[in-house]
C-alpha cells in the first residue's frame, strides 16, 4: 500500500499535468491561453513546483498579536479645526498614527503655515503615543521642524518627518531652486532633529510618483531604491554614520488591487533593501510604509474602490509592511465624509482583529509562485536601479529623461490592456452599474482657510525634469 501511495515523481506529474491540461485547451496555445506577462514583462504561470523554489529575504520577526502593523490613516481636509476633528476621531476609533498632508493654500492638504497652524491641528493628540507623519513636498524641512518644536517635551516621540523632496520634485518637474539643495538642506534639518528625536524617521524614499503617473512595479521599486541611496548618501554629509542614516530612512510603496503582485512587491521591497545596505556595510531591517494606489480608483459606481482597496490592505499585511494606509473609496470624487473614512479605518480592523493576517510571519515564505515572483520582481527593480545609477543616480536620471521614459513606455502599455479589454477594470469596463449614484463627498472651499507660509525658494537655478503627472486607468472610460 505504502508503494502504491508513496510520494509521486515530480516529471511524471507534471507530464500528466500537461496532458490534461493540453486535452482541456484543444488545441490553443498554452502560453497565450494560461501565461500572461505582468508590466514588467515578468511571466505568470499556472503552475509551479518544488523546481521553482528559490531563496528570497524574509523578515521573520515576530508581530506584535494586537497590533501587528501601524494602521495610519490620512488627513487632508484644508480645514485645521476640521483636520484636528477628523485626527482625533480616527485615533479613538482604530487608527494608530496620521498622515499630515500639508498645503499652505489648502488646495491639496490642510492649511497650515507655521507652526501655529500645525499646534491647532494637533491639539489633543498625544505626540509621544500617535505617530504623526508629514507630507509637506518642498515645505518638508520647515514642517519637519514645526512638528519637532510641538514634540519638545517628548524626545522619545515616535515621529515620522518623511521628508522627500525628490517625490515633489518628480510630480512638479520643477523644483524651487536645484533640487540637490533640497536634498542637502532636508538631509542638515534631519541630522539635526536626529540628534534630539531618537527613534524618528527623517526621510522617506518611494517611487510613488512613478507608479501613479502609469510605471510597472520594477520602475517604481527602483525608483524608490535610487531615492534611498541619494537621501542616505545626504544624511552621511550632514554628518550621520552610515547606520544612522539607513536606519533614518522609511521606504514607501504602492499597493494596487492585484493581490497576489502586492505580496510580492512587499518583499521585494526587503530583498532590495537588503542589496543597498549591505553593498554599504550595513545590516538593518527595512522599515516600510505601504500606501493604496490612487491610480486604480474609479468615479464610476466608486463602492467597486472598496474592493481594490481590501485587496490593497491584504497585501500590505500578508507582505509584512511596518505601516498600511488606506485611501478612501471616494478619493477618486473629492474629500471624503465621516462614512468614507469609517470604511477606510474598519477595512484595516477587520483585516487586522477579524481576520488575524498578522498572526504569523512572512506567511507566503514558501509558497512556490509567490517566492519566484518576489525574486523575479527584485531583479527587475535592482536591474532598473542600475540603470539609474548609470545614468547618474536619481536626480540625472530625472533630468535626463530616462525615468520619464521608462514610465510612458508602461503607461501606454498599460493603457492598451485596459482598452482592449485584456484587463478590466470593475464597475467601469465590467459590469458597470447603469444605476450608480455617486456617494457623498466634501466639498469646502479651500481658499477660504488658505494662509501664507514660507516660500521654500532655495538659491541658485530651479531645476527641471519632464513631470510624472498622476493618471487613474478608469478616467478614460467614465466619460465627462
Amino acid at each position: 500500500m505504502a508503494d502504491d501511495f508513496g510520494p509521486p515523481d515530480e516529471a511524471l506529474a507534471q507530464a500528466k499535468w500537461l496532458k490534461l491540461v493540453e486535452k482541456t485547451l484543444k488545441g490553443a496555445d498554452f502560453d497565450e491561453t494560461l501565461v500572461r506577462a505582468t508590466p514588467d514583462g515578468i511571466a505568470i504561470r499556472p503552475l509551479y513546483t518544488a523546481s521553482d523554489a528559490v531563496a528570497v529575504t524574509r523578515d521573520l520577526r515576530p508581530r506584535d498579536l494586537d497590533r501587528p502593523w501601524d494602521l495610519r490613516t490620512r488627513i487632508a481636509h484644508p480645514d485645521p479645526r476640521h483636520a484636528n476633528a477628523e485626527i482625533l476621531k480616527d485615533l479613538e476609533n482604530g487608527a494608530a498614527s496620521v498622515l499630515l498632508a500639508l498645503h499652505p493654500q489648502g488646495g491639496n492638504g490642510v492649511a497650515v503655515g507655521s507652526r501655529e497652524d500645525l499646534a491647532r491641528v494637533l491639539d489633543g493628540v498625544l505626540l509621544d503615543l500617535a505617530p504623526v507623519a508629514l507630507d509637506a513636498g518642498f515645505l518638508g524641512p520647515k514642517a519637519a521642524d514645526w512638528l519637532g518644536a510641538l514634540a519638545k517635551a517628548a524626545p522619545n516621540a515616535p515621529l515620522a518627518f518623511h521628508m522627500d523632496p525628490l517625490t515633489a520634485w518628480m510630480q512638479a518637474g520643477v523644483s524651487p531652486g536645484p533640487i540637490e539643495s533640497h536634498v542637502f538642506s532636508a538631509a542638515t534639518v534631519g541630522a539635526r532633529l536626529a540628534e534630539i528625536y531618537a527613534t524618528a524617521t527623517l526621510f522617506l524614499a518611494t517611487g510613488r510618483a512613478a507608479h501613479e503617473a502609469g510605471g510597472s512595479n520594477a520602475e517604481e521599486l527602483a525608483v524608490m531604491a535610487a531615492s534611498a541611496l541619494a537621501y542616505a548618501k545626504a544624511l552621511v554629509r550632514s554628518g550621520l554614520s552610515m547606520d544612522e542614516a539607513w536606519s533614518r530612512i522609511v521606504l514607501g510603496v504602492s499597493l494596487d488591487g492585484e493581490y497576489f503582485t502586492g505580496v510580492a512587491k512587499v518583499r521585494a521591497v526587503r530583498s532590495l533593501w537588503a542589496q543597498l545596505t549591505r553593498a554599504c556595510g550595513v545590516e538593518l531591517p527595512a522599515r516600510i510604509e505601504a500606501r493604496s494606489s490612487q491610480r486604480m480608483l474609479a468615479k464610476a459606481d466608486a463602492w467597486t474602490n472598496l474592493l481594490r482597496l481590501t485587496a490593497a490592505g491584504f497585501a500590505g499585511a500578508v507582505g509584512g509592511a511596518d505601516t498600511v494606509i488606506l485611501g478612501n473609496f471616494t478619493d477618486a470624487i473629492g474629500l471624503p465624509t465621516a462614512f468614507a473614512r469609517r470604511q477606510a479605518r474598519n477595512t484595516q480592523l477587520v483585516l487586522m482583529e477579524e481576520s488575524h493576517l498578522g498572526r504569523v510571519a512572512d506567511p507566503a515564505g514558501g509558497a512556490w509562485y509567490l517566492d519566484t515572483l518576489t525574486d523575479q520582481l527584485a531583479r527587475a527593480a535592482w536591474g532598473c536601479f542600475q540603470a539609474i545609477e548609470a545614468d547618474g543616480g536619481i536626480v540625472k536620471a530625472l533630468e535626463s529623461g530616462l525615468i520619464a521614459d521608462m514610465v510612458a513606455e508602461t503607461r501606454e502599455g498599460q493603457e492598451a490592456s485596459f482598452a482592449d479589454k485584456s484587463r478590466k477594470i470593475l464597475g467601469v469596463t465590467a459590469f458597470p452599474n447603469a444605476e450608480d449614484k455617486a456617494p457623498d463627498v466634501e466639498t469646502p472651499d479651500a481658499s477660504a482657510f488658505a494662509v501664507d507660509g514660507p516660500d521654500p525658494r532655495l538659491p541658485g537655478p530651479d531645476s527641471r525634469c519632464p513631470a510624472l503627472t498622476p493618471i487613474r486607468f478608469a478616467a478614460a472610460f467614465e466619460g465627462a
